[in-house]
């Protein structure tokens, strides 16, 4: 399968929608569809911090999203780049379409002078780690979360 990759368009709207539902689902986390609106625009807002890519098929239909910000890194005295988000519809696994969308991130990292782009995942995202192993370093950190 030949996929491209480019950026996120108002158009993309209803393929998005279907895509990021199915992120959500993948990791258990309740969405509305009024959540979906905010980030939806977040992507369009060319003043916001999260930007976003989306992957296609041949036939154009939208089989897999990734969104990516940058972030300062004070010890380094530098920008680098997090890759937030990043799903691929089950039926396009095995497309390249992940690693495409990756490559594409490390690109705009390339471009904006980022010295490294980051991103997490589930310890059981055994699929996608397999990926990721074979792309970029696996870090010795440990991740907190407060809420505050």
């Amino acid at each position: 399968m030949t996929v491209t990759v480019r950026p996120i368009t108002a158009e993309d709207r209803e393929g998005w929608d279907r895509l990021y539902a199915g992120y959500a689902a993948f990791y258990r986390v309740d969405q509305s569809p009024e959540m979906r609106d905010r980030v939806f625009g977040w992507l369009l807002d060319e003043t916001h911090e999260v930007e976003g890519l989306v992957a296609e098929d041949t036939e154009g239909r939208l089989i897999g999203l990734t969104h990516y910000r940058p972030f300062a890194s004070p010890l380094r005295a530098a920008t680098n780049g997090f890759l937030d988000d990043l799903f691929v519809e089950p039926a396009a696994r095995g497309s390249g379409a992940a690693r495409a969308m990756i490559e594409a991130v490390a690109e705009v990292a390339r471009a904006r002078g980022w010295l490294t782009v980051r991103w997490i995942t589930a310890d059981n995202n055994y699929r996608a780690r397999g990926l990721y192993d074979r792309l970029a370093t696996r870090t010795q950190w440990v991740t907190y979360d407060l809420k505050p």
